[in-house]
């Protein structure tokens, strides 16, 4: 995908203004040096800025011909410039590359309460997966034209630029989106780019990455909400394999990317509920109607309960997660309109 930019408009502009101030001091020259009416004015103007050899209205004199030299010599180079890029801007619009590049122009500036991921990377590869799987509106901002062309499809919006840089952040809906994902793999742009974000959009959610110990603490201060070290979670995963094998390998089968092997689901309060009402757990009954079993209970205040007890009274502003097969995780979504 082409950079986003819009470098037709403001030369098309120029040249059109340039051939307008060209034509009216020709006009007004032949006017006022050589007494023509409006028409032959204009005639002469037009026929000296294209050199096509006519002969003149009638004889001119000194000044007249003064002016038509400087006019010639002035014009000519305008004429060709505005004629150029005029053709260019015509045949742009019809580029079937600049077709497509507006088109994603118009998706973008449509886009509200989506995710950026920073980086198509093997962490950004993996987050986009996760998120088409759940259906989630997203945009990739990658500075790598090979890669763009390699991965780029109508599933995928990419936007190349430099995300280190405000306007690139901005084209891509920062005020607008949910969330931010930094998956670069360098602490410094990802550490940069979560203090840009952050002072741009003070409610946005950011999740950036981190390789390494040092950079965590300050990645967090600048303003992320979660800081990820792929290396640290890959090592203890591998560890695990070998301390608890059966347990991991079940843990993995829980959530593997694809609506039909979903097996846990989080589900927010308002999700559930439209009269914002407070309900128990036992209330509710979600386990005879959907067959899924709430394991995880946020409350408002963001306090974390596993495995709550029936009584456990759900507020607006919750969220809970449930457990369950993949037909049941469907049953569930269809039963609270989800």
């Amino acid at each position: 995908m082409i950079k986003i930019q819009n470098w037709g408009r403001p030369r098309i502009y120029i040249a059109i203004s340039l051939l307008a101030v060209v034509v009216a001091i020709g006009v007004l020259g032949f006017k006022f040096f050589s007494n023509y009416s409006w028409v032959d004015a204009l005639y002469m103007t037009v026929i000296t800025m294209t050199t096509v050899g006519f002969e003149e209205v009638q004889p001119l004199d000194d000044n007249g011909k003064l002016f038509t030299v400087f006019l010639i010599s002035t014009s000519v180079v305008i004429f060709a410039y505005s004629v150029s890029v005029i053709t260019e801007y015509i045949v742009s619009k019809n580029d079937p590359k600049r077709v497509l590049l507006r088109k994603m122009q118009k998706m973008i500036h449509k886009l509200e309460n989506h995710i950026i991921i920073v980086g198509y990377g093997r962490n950004g590869k993996q987050a986009a997966a996760k998120l088409m799987a759940y259906d989630k509106p997203f945009i990739v901002i990658e500075n790598d034209s090979e890669i763009i062309e390699r991965y780029q499809s109508d599933k995928i919006l990419f936007l190349k630029g430099n995300a280190t840089e405000d306007e690139v952040l901005i084209e891509a809906g920062l005020k607008n989106a949910e969330c931010l994902i930094c998956t670069l793999p360098e602490d410094a742009d990802n550490l940069f780019i979560v203090l840009t974000a952050r002072q741009i959009n003070r409610e946005l959610k950011i999740i950036s990455r981190a390789s390494r110990d040092a950079s965590y603490k300050k990645i967090r201060l600048a303003g992320a909400d979660n800081v990820i070290m792929p290396d640290r979670i890959g090592g203890d995963h591998m560890a695990s394999l070998v301390v608890v094998p059966d347990l991991i390998e079940f843990l993995d089968n829980l959530s593997i990317v694809g609506k039909r092997s979903i097996n846990i689901e989080e589900i927010s309060f308002e999700d559930m509920f439209e009269d914002q009402k407070e309900r128990t757990i036992l209330n509710i009954d979600m386990r005879s109607r959907t067959g899924c079993t709430i394991i995880g209970y946020k409350s408002p205040a963001g306090e974390y309960i596993v495995n709550p007890e029936a009584n456990t009274i759900l507020k607006p502003g919750s969220k809970v997660v449930v457990l369950g097969r993949p037909e049941q995780i469907n049953l569930l979504n269809k039963e609270f309109d989800i």
